[in-house]
C-alpha cells in the first residue's frame, strides 16, 4: 500500500501478461483480463477518479504509474482533448486515439439498444460479456444467452510461427469474432490444465513448474494435455510443451470457450494457485467434470465454517477465531479472543492485507486502511499463536496418504510461509511432534478426500499441534520438495487425478524417510531495492518475489549457502546495529550476548542499549532520528554496520524511525533483520563458521564440493 506508484528507469513489476487478437482493441482489452486486477475493461470501481477535477487528472496522467492506462480513460470519457492528452503523456497518438474509440464504445453500449450486429461488433473489439453487462446494466447471463442464441461464438487462430513462408504446424491458438476456425484436434480425448496467469507476489513460477509436469504425466497416460494460459515467460507457454496451448484470459468467459471447443475428459485446477482453484465451481455449475479433488472437498477447505466443522468433527485443533462483518462486530471478537489477533479478508492469496494487530486502535486503523469490511466482504479474526510453523505437503489417491516431506519454519507464525526461511527434514521437532504432524495430515487428507495435492500449515504452540490453513492445491513448495527428495509431486499427484493409486505407483503410505546426509534450506529474495518506500518488517502478508535452495550435510553450511545465495552478505565480524522492541527485549538478550561472544561491536539506540548495559552486554548509544546528529541514520550510511537487527514496527515514532532504519539498510545494502528467529539463524552459522568441530577431510571436501 506505501509503495510509490511512479514508473522510471527502475524496474517494478513481477510479471507480465501477453494478449494476442486481430487488432489492438481486442487485443488490450483480453489483456486487462488477464491481469487478474478485477478491472472492468478501461473502466475500474477501485480507483476514485470522481474526486479529481480535469486538472488535477491530467496531472496525474502526465506522471507513468501502473493506474495510468485507466486514468486515460477517464480523460476520454470526460470528453478531453486527444492533442492535450499526447502533450501530457507524448504516448503515441495512434495509441491514445485506439483508447478513445473504446470509450466511445463503453457510451455506445450503454445507449444503444442489444441486437446481434452491434453486439457481434463489440465482442470483436474484445469486450468481455461481463463488461457489456455492467454497462447495460444487465445480468451477464443475460447477454451470454443472447449470444448463444444469436450464433456469436469465439473461432481459434493459430499462430503462424513461419510468418506465411511455409505451412506452420504449431498448436499455438488464440480467440477471435470472426468466422474460420484453424484448432485441429487430436484423435485422443483431451483433458485441459489451467494455468496461473501472470507471476506476482505469493503466485509465481513454482505453478508453472507443476503445470508443466502434468503435462508430462497426461501424455504418458495416452491423452492429449490442453493448456490455457497468459504468461510469456513460462515454459508451459512454449508451443512444443503441450499437444494444444491457448493464449487465453484465464476467466470463465475466455476458459469455458476452449473448454466448449475442447470437449475434454475433464479439468485440473490443482496447478494453476489459487486462480485455478476460484474458477473450479462455475466450470463445474457447466457441467465439465473438474478432476482430482471433488469442488465439494475444494469448498469445504476454503469455507471458513465448513472446515471449522470438519476439523471439530476429527478433534483437530486450530486458533480460535470468528468472521466480523462489521467494525463493531470485529472489536468484540478480538476482545474475546485476547490480542493479538490475526486478521483478514476472506478468501486471499499470498496473505494479501494479513495483518498482526496488537490494540484495538491498530484494529480500528486496519478496518479503515486495509480492507472495506461489509456482510459481503468479511474479515476472519483469529487468535495469533506465537509458536513454531511447520508446513507439509502431501499426495493422497483418497484411500493412501503419501508425505514427500516435511519442513520447518526458521520464522516463527506470523510470517507468511512464503517470505519464511525452511528447512528440510526439520531440525528441532520431536518423535511426537513429527508422529502428529503425519497423522493429522493423513486424517485430512482422507477427511477432505484429496485426490491429488495438498498443502497444510501447522502451528506447534505450548506442545500442542495446530492447523492454520489447508490448501487443496499445489504449493509454492512442491518444486523445492520435489528436488530435494526426488520425488516428482506433481507428476505422481496427475497421475493419481487420472485413477491410478499411491501403491500402484509404488508409493507407500505414510512419511518418506528423509534423505541421509542431506540438509536442505529454502531461503526467500526480495525485491525492495526495486520498491520505494515498502517497509521491509516481515509479516502474514507476502512480500518476497523468489527463493533459493542451500544444500549440505550440515544444516548451518545449508543455511550459509542459502543466505549468501538470497543476496544477504554474511559478515564474521565488525558492528551490529540492534533497535529491539519492548516487548522483544528479554528474548532478544542472549541473541545480543552471543554476537558480543563472537567478537561483534553492538552499537543500539538508547533504551535498547540500556537494557542490553545492565545486563552485562557492552552496547554504544546512538541517537535516533529527532535527537539530532550523528544519529541512527548517520550509522548506517557510514558504512562501518554490517547488520541491523530491528523489531520496532508499532507507533508513530517507532513506526518513522523504524521504517527509516528498515529502508536505509537497504538502500545501503545492509542485511536487516526484522524477526529474532532468523537473527538466531544467522548467529546459527557464525557460529558453525567461527567454532569448527573439527578439520575437514579431503574426502568430505571432495562429497561438498560435488
Amino acid at each position: 500500500q506505501t509503495a510509490n506508484r511512479k514508473l522510471g528507469t527502475q524496474m517494478k513489476a513481477t510479471g507480465e501478461v501477453m494478449a494476442i487478437g486481430r487488432t489492438f482493441e481486442e487485443s488490450l482489452q483480453k489483456a486487462i483480463r488477464s491481469l487478474e486486477l478485477d478491472h472492468v475493461g478501461l473502466f475500474t470501481p477501485s480507483l476514485d477518479l470522481n474526486v479529481l477535477d480535469n486538472g488535477d487528472l491530467l496531472q496525474q496522467i502526465s506522471v507513468a504509474t501502473d493506474e495510468r492506462l485507466w486514468q486515460i480513460a477517464e480523460w476520454f470519457r470526460r470528453g478531453g482533448s486527444l492533442e492535450e492528452l499526447y502533450q501530457a503523456t507524448l504516448i503515441d497518438q495512434f495509441f491514445l486515439y485506439k483508447m478513445e474509440q473504446l470509450v466511445i464504445k463503453e457510451k455506445e453500449i450503454r445507449e444503444e439498444a442489444l441486437i446481434k450486429e452491434k453486439l457481434y461488433q463489440w465482442k470483436r473489439l474484445g469486450f468481455s460479456d461481463k463488461q457489456i453487462a455492467i454497462l447495460k446494466e444487465m445480468k451477464e447471463t443475460d447477454i451470454r444467452e443472447a449470444r448463444e442464441e444469436w450464433g456469436i461464438k469465439p473461432v481459434y487462430k493459430m499462430v503462424d510461427t513461419c510468418a506465411a513462408e511455409f505451412e506452420s504446424y504449431t498448436p499455438y491458438y488464440y480467440s477471435t469474432y470472426e468466422i474460420e476456425d484453424e484448432v485441429r484436434t487430436g484423435e485422443n480425448q483431451s483433458i485441459v490444465v489451467l494455468g496461473s496467469g501472470p507471476i506476482r507476489i505469493g503466485q509465481g513460477i513454482e505453478f508453472d513448474y507443476s503445470t508443466v509436469h502434468a503435462v508430462l504425466a497426461i501424455q504418458e497416460a495416452g491423452y492429449d494435455a490442453v493448456i490455457i494460459n497468459n504468461n510469456p515467460e513460462t515454459v508451459s507457454t512454449d508451443f512444443n510443451i503441450s499437444d494444444r496451448l491457448y493464449f487465453e484470459p484465464l476467466t470463465f468467459e475466455d476458459v469455458l470457450h476452449v473448454l466448449q471447443k475442447e470437449k475434454p475428459k475433464g479439468v485440473i485446477v490443482q496447478f494453476g494457485g489459487q486462480t485455478a482453484i476460484n474458477l473450479a465451481e462455475r466450470i463445474a455449475n457447466e457441467g465439465i467434470p473438474i478432476l482430482g479433488t471433488t469442488l465439494d472437498s475444494i469448498d469445504q477447505a476454503e469455507n471458513r465454517k465448513r472446515f471449522e466443522q470438519l476439523l471439530q468433527d476429527l478433534t483437530i485443533k486450530q486458533p480460535p477465531g470468528s468472521t466480523a462483518r462489521s467494525v463493531e462486530e470485529a472489536v468484540t471478537i478480538a476482545q474475546k479472543l485476547g490480542y493479538p489477533v490475526l486478521v483478514r479478508p476472506s478468501y486471499v492469496l499470498g496473505g494479501r492485507a494479513m495483518e498482526i494487530i496488537y490494540t484495538k486502535q491498530e484494529l480500528f486503523r486496519y478496518m479503515e486502511q486495509a480492507v472495506k469490511v461489509s456482510p459481503d466482504h468479511p474479515v476472519l479474526i483469529d487468535r495469533y499463536l506465537i509458536g513454531k510453523e511447520v508446513e507439509i505437503d502431501a499426495i493422497s489417491d483418497g484411500k493412501n496418504v503419501f508425505i514427500p516431506g516435511i519442513m520447518e519454519h526458521i520464522e516463527r507464525a506470523g510470517v507468511h510461509s512464503g517470505d519464511s526461511i525452511a528447512v528440510y527434514p526439520p531440525q528441532s521437532l520431536t518423535e511426537d511432534e513429527l508422529e502428529q504432524i503425519i497423522s493429522i495430515t493423513k486424517e485430512l487428507a482422507i477427511g477432505l478426500q484429496i485426490i491429488g495435492l495438498l498443502n497444510i500449515q501447522f502451528v506447534i504452540y505450548e506442545h500442542q499441534i495446530y492447523v492454520i490453513e489447508v490448501n487443496p492445491r499445489s504449493s509454492r513448495t512442491v518444486p523445492f520438495l520435489s528436488k530435494v527428495t526426488n520425488v516428482p509431486m506433481a507428476k505422481l499427484a496427475t497421475k493419481v487425478i487420472l485413477g491410478q493409486d499411491l501403491i500402484s505407483l509404488g508409493y507407500q503410505s505414510g512419511y518418506l524417510t528423509p534423505v541421509a546426509d542431506l540438509v536442505a534450506v529454502k531461503v526467500p529474495v526480495f525485491s525492495f531495492s526495486k520498491l520505494r518506500r515498502v517497509d521491509v518488517t516481515l509479516g502474514p502478508e507476502m512480500k518476497s518475489t523468489g527463493e533459493v535452495i542451500g544444500i549440505d550435510r550440515q544444516f548451518a553450511k545449508a543455511l550459509y549457502k542459502g543466505l549468501i545465495s538470497s543476496g544477504i552478505k554474511v559478515s564474521d565480524y565488525g558492528t551490529i546495529l540492534a533497535t529491539i522492541a519492548e516487548k522483544d527485549k528479554e528474548e532478544s538478550l542472549e541473541l545480543m550476548r552471543h554476537f558480543h561472544y563472537l567478537g561483534f561491536n553492538i552499537k543500539a539506540t538508547k533504551g535498547t542499549a540500556a537494557f542490553l548495559q545492565s545486563n552485562g552486554i557492552p552496547a554504544t548509544p546512538v541517537k535516533k532520528l529527532q535527537e539530532g546528529s550523528p544519529n541512527i541514520i548517520d550509522e548506517i550510511r557510514s558504512g562501518d554496520i554490517h547488520f541491523v537487527i530491528n523489531t520496532l514496527t508499532k507507533g508513530k515514532d517507532t513506526e518513522r524511525d523504524g521504517f527509516r532504519i528498515r529502508r536505509e539498510s537497504v538502500e545501503y545494502g545492509i542485511a536487516c533483520l526484522t524477526s529474532l528467529d532468523t537473527a538466531h539463524a544467522l548467529l546459527h552459522v557464525l557460529e558453525s563458521i567461527t567454532f569448527t568441530a573439527k578439520p575437514i577431510t579431503a574426502q568430505e571436501r571432495t562429497v561438498s564440493s560435488s
